[in-house]
């Protein structure tokens, strides 16, 4: 039987402010941190948590990340000191894109004045794996430290990674989360060229009107470990990864499989790998972008999954808060859905005001309502899917 794992740290960094706590409360609080129609992160600024020298080495997607990953690492009680050997302690932290704004100011840089005025940390910096590599250089972590590259799926993957290094003991705990900065004028042209963006620029998961996503950045950290390591040394257990599921559309680039068929897939692989059944589900925290085709086909997905008892389940969308935070969106949605069930809450689905008739789910319109609980544990299911047709599911319980 494979080791259970436990999360015993969060960070994060979003549209909704520097913390943890700021995303979870806010979003359960029916706030948004979307202005003029995108979702940054006006609140974190660089110089009041790193040096610097970080800051000259580190894209704005490695800063988001270094920040988010120092608070899941206090928060875990490991500020001070690693609880066990760094060799046992992998890193994983997933990005859509990388380091995007270095990649574009260099490029500038390269065409006005040519290429011996480059920075030399110009490929360094723009790497995907640079948020793994900095803050496993920052905290001593020696185990397997990657990235994980699966768009919009990235950050949920890290973290259904990290789960399966620590269940076949190849580590015994984990950092893991995601992080992006893509607010860039090459990200946002090439996004709007493809006709993904809200030309409204409102993010409203589920509601007829929705016409596009918002773009936003950010990172989600959690620090996981197994299930012994933390009674060991008698760490408060926040939350449980109890399943997780992973697939593939292989359908389209871009375009979501309509009938949700894989989606759903992921869902059924992450509630048998939890030992649930449809009806231990409490509440999906939906990838809902706010696209008519992804919260059509995600819609679907559900019904498959959860079949006679989905019309039961609320299912709701972080992103009518933030907007779209590309490879984070899933780590960020699993920190603030611990956060809600350790509340008791249900979080609401912001944006929404006009139900979509062909939508039949119950999407948590206007304010947060009391988590129904079924049996022994709050067992919520958190979908990310990327483009690409990359689809996860994470399975989080916390005990009733």
């Amino acid at each position: 039987m494979s080791r259970r794992v436990v999360v015993t740290g969060l960070g994060a960094v979003t549209p909704l402010g520097v913390g943890a706590g700021a995303l979870g409360e806010r979003w359960l609080a029916g706030a948004s941190g979307i202005e003029d129609g995108e979702g940054a992160a006006r609140d974190f600024v660089p110089e009041d948590h790193l040096s610097r020298k970080e800051i000259r080495r580190a894209d704005r997607f490695c800063q988001l990340a270094l920040v988010a990953g120092s608070e899941a690492v206090a928060h875990a009680g490991w500020a001070d000191e690693l609880p066990l050997s760094g060799e046992r302690v992998a890193c994983i932290v997933g990005s859509g894109v990388g380091g995007l704004g270095i990649f574009e100011a260099q490029h500038d840089v390269l065409r006005e004045r040519g290429p011996k005025v480059l920075s030399p940390l110009g490929i360094p910096m723009l790497m995907a794996n640079a948020a793994a590599a900095a803050i496993a250089m920052r905290h001593g972590l020696r185990g397997p430290a990657y990235a994980t590259v699966s768009a919009c799926a990235a950050g949920a993957q890290a973290v259904g990674d990290a789960v399966r290094l620590i269940q076949v003991g190849d580590v015994d705990a984990a950092v893991a989360g995601g992080a992006e900065a893509t607010l860039t004028p090459y990200a946002r042209g090439c996004f709007a060229a493809m006709q993904a963006l809200s030309p409204s620029g409102i993010s409203r998961p589920f509601d007829a009107r929705r016409d596009g996503f918002v773009m936003g950045e950010g990172a989600g950290v959690l620090v996981l470990e197994a299930a012994e390591v933390a009674a060991a040394r008698q760490a408060p257990v926040l939350a449980e990864i109890a399943g997780f599921g992973s697939t593939a559309d292989a359908f389209h680039l871009t375009a979501p499989e309509p009938t949700g068929e894989a989606a759903a897939r992921a869902m059924t692989l992450a509630l048998a790998d939890a030992d649930a059944e449809p009806a231990d589900v409490a509440w999906v925290s939906a990838h809902g972008t706010s696209t008519p085709l992804n919260d059509a086909a995600e819609t679907q997905a559900i019904e498959r999954a959860l079949g006679a008892v989905a019309a039961e389940v609320p299912v709701s969308s972080l992103k009518g808060s933030i907007g779209h935070l590309l490879g984070a969106a899933g780590s960020v949605q699993a920190v603030a859905t611990i956060l809600a069930l350790r509340a008791g809450r249900v979080a609401p689905t912001v944006g929404l005001e006009e139900p979509d008739p062909e939508l039949g789910l119950d999407y948590v319109p206007g304010e947060a309502r009391k988590l129904a609980v079924r049996g022994r544990r709050a067992l919520a299911l958190s979908n990310s899917f990327g483009f690409g047709g990359h689809n996860v599911c994470l399975a989080l319980a916390v005990d009733a």
